[in-house]
């Protein structure tokens, strides 16, 4: 019984821990290591639960709703402010611009959302890049739907507002 939990939640983490990194990129702004970190601790919580969650109807969104906590929490914490030095790295496997991904914009994107309070940009996240609703980024932030459409639209505002024209040189490529 238990190895066939075990591998249950081996094949749920080889099959998630991609998606997971991507969302945790992009939440920490392009630093990797934190990335990796958050990912790692969200699996960490997802196996001690795994008996439980492995019940659950959609055990991806649950680990989605988990990593945008452990991001949260992570903010919160004094010891947060610590920055990496040095360029963000190529990541294998990403779009190239001969595949149609620019890396100018997604550098501007990175900045642009790195300077989003963490809730704005986990809400933002969660809403345009992983698709999710309203009520689906409200259960993950552990919030009302009211707040997420809210902090939705503010957060887009700032976003336009630090990016003012610099869109738009990027969109006559």
């Amino acid at each position: 019984m238990r190895q066939g939990r075990r591998d249950g939640f081996r094949e749920f983490a080889a099959g998630r821990s991609g998606h997971l990194y991507r969302s945790a990129c992009l939440l920490t702004s392009g630093d990797t290591h934190l990335a990796e970190d958050l990912v790692q601790e969200t699996l960490g919580r997802m196996y001690l639960l795994w008996g439980r969650i492995s019940r659950i109807d959609n055990p991806a969104a649950y680990a989605q709703a988990v990593l945008v906590r452990t991001f949260l929490t992570h903010r919160r914490r004094r010891s947060a402010a610590e920055r990496p030095l040095g360029d963000v790295p190529e990541q294998p496997g990403g779009p190239t611009a001969a595949e149609g991904g620019d890396p100018a914009l997604r550098l501007t994107l990175l900045q642009a959302l790195g300077n989003l309070p963490p809730k704005d940009r986990a809400v933002l996240v969660l809403r345009y890049w992983e698709d999710r609703s309203v009520e689906e980024t409200a259960d993950a932030m552990n919030s009302s739907s009211a707040a997420v459409r809210t902090r939705s639209t503010r957060a887009l505002a700032r976003l336009r507002d630090q990016l003012g024209g610099s869109l738009a040189e990027f969109a006559g490529r």
